[in-house]
C-alpha cells in the first residue's frame, strides 16, 4: 500500500519512491522489502475476499493467515513516508501543507476508483484518516505527536481497532521518522533484535491471558505486536547474507507498492471471471493464484524499474503531489 513520495533529488529511502536519489545518499532498502513482503501478505490474505467482491464465506483466505499481519505494518509505513514527504515539502515548496493535500486527495480519488473493483481496499480509508489526522499533526511537535500514537492504538485495541488504529499508526509512523529512528534504520542489528524479542514475549503473555478465542484487547495486542516481530525479523535478517535474496525477492514489488497493489485486484478478478477459477471457493486454487499474480508482478516491477524511476501509478501520484510532471526514464 502506498505511502508518500520524494520529488526529484530530494531525500532518498522514502518508501514509495524508486527513483535513486540525486543526493547519493543511499535508499532505506528495508522500507522496500517491508512493503514488498507486506504486499504480498495482503494479497494472500485477501485474495478470496477479492475475487468475490468481499461475498466469499472463508474460514481464513489461506488457513489461518490473517491479514493483520500487513494492514499494520502498512500503516506504519504511510506515516513514515507522510513524514518523509512533509521533510522535502518544507525544503522544496512555499506551502508544503498544500502538497501533502494535494497528496493526500488523489490517494482518495485513486482508492474510490479502485473501490468499484474491491469493496474492501485500505487506500480511501488511509486518505480520510491522512486528511484528519496526519495532516493535522504536521503542525504538531513530534513529542505530541508520539503521544498521540501512544493514546490511540491502545485506545483502538479496546475498541476492535478501525480507523482509529490506522490513525495511531500514522503516527507512530510519522514519529519514527522525526525522532530520526527510520534515518538509522538499517544500522543495527541487536536493537530490532530485542525489540523482536520483547515483542514476542508480550505476544506470548497476551494470547496466554486473553479470555477466550474472540476478539479482544489481548487478542487486537498480540496481532499488532506479532506484526512487530515481523518488522524485527526482517530488519535483523537484511543484516545477515540474506540481504540480497530478500532485496531481489521483495524490493520490486515494494518499490512500485501502488501499482502493483491497484493491479492485484484487476488481475485477481480477471482470473476469477473471465478464466473461471474458483479462488472464491477454494484455498488452494486461491494461494495457486496469488503466487502467479505476484510472480508476474515481481517481473515487471523488476524490467520495469530498469528504465524507469518509478511504478506508472506512482508516477501519475508524484505529478499529482507536486504538480508538476515528474521525470520518467533513469
Amino acid at each position: 500500500m502506498p505511502s508518500a513520495e520524494l520529488p526529484p533529488g530530494r531525500l532518498p529511502g522514502h518508501p514509495l519512491t524508486p527513483a535513486a536519489p540525486a543526493s547519493g545518499r543511499p535508499r532505506i532498502i528495508a522500507l522496500d522489502v517491508l512493503r514488498g513482503f507486506t504486499l504480498c501478505e495482503i494479497l494472500l490474505a485477501n485474495i478470496q475476499l477479492m475475487a468475490t467482491g468481499g461475498t466469499a464465506v472463508v474460514t481464513q483466505p489461506l488457513g489461518d493467515w490473517d491479514p493483520w499481519l500487513g494492514l499494520p505494518i502498512f500503516s506504519l509505513l504511510f506515516g513514515i513516508g507522510f513524514s518523509l514527504l512533509l521533510d522535502s515539502a518544507a525544503d522544496r515548496a512555499a506551502r508544503p501543507w498544500l502538497v501533502l493535500l494535494r497528496r493526500l486527495a488523489a490517494l482518495l480519488a485513486i482508492g474510490l476508483l479502485h473501490m468499484l473493483l474491491w469493496p474492501g481496499e485500505i487506500l480511501t480509508k488511509y486518505a480520510v484518516v491522512g486528511l484528519l489526522v496526519l495532516l493535522p499533526s504536521s503542525w504538531l511537535p513530534r513529542w505530541a505527536v508520539a503521544g498521540l500514537a501512544a493514546v490511540f492504538i491502545p485506545a483502538a485495541l479496546v475498541a476492535g481497532g478501525g480507523p482509529l488504529l490506522i490513525a495511531g499508526l500514522f503516527l507512530l509512523g510519522s514519529a519514527l521518522v522525526r525522532y530520526g529512528v527510520i534515518e538509522h534504520i538499517e544500522r543495527s542489528t541487536l536493537w530490532p533484535l530485542l525489540l523482536g524479542l520483547v515483542f514476542a514475549a508480550g505476544a506470548a503473555a497476551a494470547l496466554w491471558t486473553r479470555p477466550g478465542a474472540g476478539p479482544s484487547f489481548a487478542t487486537g495486542l498480540a496481532d499488532l505486536l506479532v506484526a512487530g516481530v515481523v518488522v524485527c525479523a526482517l530488519l535483523v535478517l537484511l543484516r545477515t547474507p540474506l540481504r540480497p535474496a530478500l532485496r531481489v525477492l521483495f524490493a520490486p514489488l515494494g518499490k512500485m507498492a501502488l501499482t502493483n497493489y491497484l493491479t492485484a485486484t484487476v488481475l485477481v478478478l480477471a482470473a476469477a471471471h473471465l478464466l473461471g477459477l474458483p479462488i472464491g471457493e477454494s484455498s488452494q486454487v486461491a494461494f495457486l493464484t496469488a503466487g502467479a499474480v505476484l510472480a508476474a508482478q515481481w517481473l515487471f516491477s523488476a524490467l520495469w524499474l530498469r528504465r524507469h524511476r518509478q511504478g506508472p501509478l506512482e508516477w501519475l501520484w508524484r505529478w499529482a503531489t507536486w504538480a508538476e510532471r515528474p521525470p520518467g526514464s533513469r
